[in-house]
């Protein structure tokens, strides 16, 4: 006779073993991504899954358990970081009018380009070498370009050269020339950008 299925053996239920492997491969995906953004914030733009694996204290073959390749662990790297810069971009506008919820928008991407401008300058690094991170950057502007789009009145949106040269100013490549190859303190670029925006809307 056939043993009876027990309560812990029922499909989609798992036994007090199973559980704990669960939860250990759960924290050992966590950590290897937390280190993946560890080594990059600390100015590495391009580690290696051994040196992931290192600094998340791990072996080598787990890293590759979790992410079949580097580019399945930089797709959960951007889901960590748009999750963050997603919570920053989201939050509601003080200014009343249309124009100056846009001014708010530059000092808004100035602080999420902050947070983010090391994990972006590595990921724009290896874009040559990773098709998911070129879709990624591409996903981006889109998405920024929205969230202008979706503060400017018809007239405005409408106007190519307008949308088009605001669209650059408040792009991350506009923060990232200020504050790198020009120098800029993150106060001066703010206020660089907000002066070039303010002309635009007069």
């Amino acid at each position: 006779m056939s043993r009876a299925i027990q309560p812990n053996e029922a499909a989609g239920e798992a036994g007090p073993g199973q559980d704990g492997r669960r939860r250990r491969g759960q924290d050992n995906r966590a950590r290897i991504v937390a280190a993946m953004l560890e080594i990059i914030h600390g100015g590495e733009l391009s580690p290696g899954a051994e040196q992931v694996a290192q600094r998340a204290d791990v072996a080598l073959r787990t890293v590759f358990r979790h992410f079949s390749d580097m580019d399945s662990l930089y797709r959960e790297m951007s889901e960590v970081i748009e999750a963050e810069m997603r919570t920053m971009m989201e939050q509601p506008f003080k200014a009343s009018d249309w124009r100056g919820r846009v001014i708010e928008l530059v000092a808004r991407r100035g602080a999420v380009f902050e947070k983010i401008g090391p994990y972006k300058r590595a990921s724009d690094a290896l874009q040559h070498r990773s098709r998911f991170l070129q879709t990624d950057n591409a996903r981006l502007v889109v998405i920024l370009r929205e969230i202008l789009k979706r503060e400017l009145p018809p007239q405005v949106a409408g106007d190519p050269l307008r949308l088009e040269s605001l669209d650059l100013l408040l792009s991350w490549e506009s923060w990232a020339r200020l504050r790198r190859e020009q120098g800029l303190a993150p106060d001066q670029a703010r206020e660089v950008l907000e002066a070039a925006v303010e002309r635009l809307l007069a």
